[in-house]
């Protein structure tokens, strides 16, 4: 079988994620899928998004594995590491091999070896000068982001923003509104993710996929169906367990 030309698949992504951005979208959903076509198009093992609240504090998005997760948030606990420098500099962070950087961030460094991480890069969600947050980019394998490279991270990193701010016209009285709507949403699909993984006796991933499938299954946002399943005590018992079905055999 003939494979799909790198240039092709990064058309193909850009194509399906703007298309997204035209018709009634949700902002955690959309941006869990960049994460996840960063890895595939940057052959890196893992992505994740911050997003800065108006107190410039960072906050976790979506990230494609539980260990760039906890990476992203450990960064975020010690004030420390690529994202963290590529939010504050608002420029592009790329480190092909952590082991040359333990001086420059000496608890990130043994965190990310720890999690089986050996290169990290960032580049920064910008939109009309304003540093809006950071995606980062994990690598099992040391090696450098070339500039192709850069540029597809960054034109998805743009294609984020586009989605937190939903069309509007970046400025202080547009961004604050948008990006507190983003991270509500982040908090109560967080929610809904730990109260299935206790419910349902999942990992967390498992618990997301599992959100997620129901959500696109049934054509209802993904933050509306976590919000329906904190929220209705009523309609509860009925959602998890028409939830349960988008479960694997192998976790019921």
């Amino acid at each position: 079988m003939t494979e799909t030309p790198r240039e092709t698949q990064v058309l193909d992504a850009v194509v399906t994620l703007v298309d997204s951005l035209l018709v009634d979208f949700d902002v955690m959903d959309l941006l869990t899928e960049l994460t996840e076509r960063c890895a595939q198009l940057l052959d890196v093992a893992a992505a994740g998004f911050l997003l800065a609240d108006p107190f410039d504090q960072l906050h976790l998005l979506a990230a494609t594995t539980e260990q760039a997760r906890d990476l992203e948030l450990f960064q975020l606990q010690t004030d420390e590491g690529p994202c963290v420098d590529c939010y504050a500099t608002g420029q592009p962070v790329s480190v092909a091999d952590l082991e040359a950087e333990e001086q420059r961030w000496p608890r990130f460094v043994p965190a990310a070896r720890e999690a089986g991480f050996t290169s990290v890069h960032a580049v920064p969600m910008r939109a009309a000068g304003l540093v809006l947050g950071a995606l980062g980019l994990f690598g099992t394998e040391a090696g450098e982001l070339n500039d192709a490279d850069v540029l597809v991270a960054q034109t998805l990193a743009h294609i984020a923003c586009v989605a937190v701010l939903q069309g509007q016209a970046p400025t202080p009285t547009t961004v604050l509104p948008q990006l507190r709507s983003a991270l509500a949403g982040q908090v109560v699909v967080e929610q809904a993710k730990g109260y299935l993984r206790e419910v349902l006796d999942l990992p967390v991933e498992e618990a997301f996929t599992v959100l997620r499938g129901y959500s696109r299954a049934h054509g209802e946002h993904l933050t509306e169906v976590a919000r329906r399943l904190m929220t209705d005590r009523h309609s509860r018992p009925a959602l998890i367990d028409a939830i349960t079905e988008f479960a694997s055999p192998t976790t019921r």
